[in-house]
């Protein structure tokens, strides 16, 4: 299925080791410049509308960062698009500023549904033994840049013996970076983050303070904090888009507990009628939905993005109801190749088949789980 931008130009844009999971699991961990601890967002909460016909859940609690690479559910509820799909069934929101305490709670049962990146949902699969969950949907693509002191580094080569920081040990951008490092012919130990280059794990609400106080050459990150450091006086040396085949590669899922999938699979369904009508959304009103993205920021931080950091940072993220299915192999394989984790079993990690169903109904093309489905 074509993938949905959030800007016409972005258009075109067996089980692991118990020891190696936290090294994974942290993904995301602080994916957002300026996200809040997890709380329940009270202010988005969709009560059902009177008489509206209920399904077969009374409420669905659904998960999701602070981050703009979470647009989908950040517009999609900020706007009612998901709560219109649900009638009757109310949403109890919740966000999270890191993807270990997500998965923790669908794994334990006070989340239904959440969003949350590749490595995380790798991790929750496995660490529950393929037994709880299940990504069931695509949501953003790209968002993720490669920024330095133009002072010191002006070319791909003049990363040697520099330091660049990462969010966290193994998480979704530090597993790119050592891959990269590594097809360079460069050495660098992946626990201790030191080489030819030094990785320096950062978390992304310290990474501006950081660039600033010059201990930090530069840094591998996602969206806003990319553009936050481009405002600080940074410049863009690599768009990590470029380094994937059609420039697509996830970096946030929908994911749902299997427990609920199976007993109220038309409360899924209807999440994901209003996550598909939201990436609509978004594309067909691409300045009203950053608006409202920036809202909901405000609402759930009390602080809204300045336009210098949005602005740019809105327009490479895409959003997407396909979950780039083999690139999140890619990203497990890349994990294993720098030994962060052993070979994880992904197969079964997704279910496909009620996206699929919304996206036939609506007269779009099916998308692939590149082999990974549940059988």
């Amino acid at each position: 299925m074509p993938a949905t931008g959030i800007t016409s130009k972005s258009l075109h844009r067996g089980i692991a080791a118990a020891a190696a999971l936290p090294l994974l699991i942290g993904a995301l961990a602080s994916c957002g410049y300026g996200s809040q601890a997890e709380k329940d967002d009270a202010n988005a909460s969709a009560a059902p509308a009177a008489g509206a016909k209920k399904l077969s859940a009374p409420e669905v609690r659904i998960g999701y960062f602070p981050n703009l690479t979470h647009a989908t559910a950040l517009v999609g509820i900020q706007e009612g698009l998901i709560a219109k799909e649900l009638g009757g069934t109310a949403i109890k929101p919740q966000t999270f500023n890191a993807g270990p305490s997500e998965i923790e709670a669908l794994n334990g049962g006070s989340l239904d549904i959440g969003f949350v990146g590749p490595s995380p949902s790798i991790n929750g699969y496995v660490k529950s033994k393929s037994s709880n969950l299940r990504i069931i949907s695509g949501s953003a693509s790209g968002g993720v840049k490669l920024v330095v002191n133009p002072d010191k580094i002006k070319t791909l080569d003049d990363l040697k013996g520099k330091k660049i920081a990462t969010p966290q040990k193994g998480n979704t951008q530090d597993v790119a970076f050592l891959n990269w490092i590594s097809e360079k012919g460069w050495k660098v130990d992946p626990e201790s983050g030191k080489g030819d280059v030094s990785v320096v794990r950062t978390d992304n609400k310290v990474t501006p303070d950081a660039f600033k106080q010059g201990s930090i050459d530069g840094a591998w990150v996602p969206e806003p904090t990319a553009s936050k450091l481009v405002s600080d006086g940074a410049s863009i040396l690599l768009d990590e888009t470029d380094l994937w085949p059609d420039k697509k590669f996830v970096i946030t899922n929908v994911i749902v507990s299997q427990k609920f999938l199976k007993e109220h699979p038309d409360v899924v369904e209807a999440v994901l009628r209003g996550t598909v009508k939201t990436n609509e959304w978004i594309n067909a009103n691409p300045d009203k939905a950053k608006a409202s993205a920036n809202a909901a920021l405000k609402t759930l931080g009390g602080k809204e993005l300045e336009p210098a950091v949005i602005d740019p940072a809105w327009k490479s993220i895409l959003v997407t109801d396909d979950p780039l299915a083999t690139t999140l192999k890619t990203e497990s394989d890349w994990a294993v190749k720098a030994k962060l984790i052993e070979q994880p079993a992904l197969a079964g990690i997704y279910d496909l088949s009620l996206l699929n169903k919304v996206l036939k109904a609506a007269g779009k093309p099916e998308v692939s789980d590149a082999g990974l489905g549940a059988k």
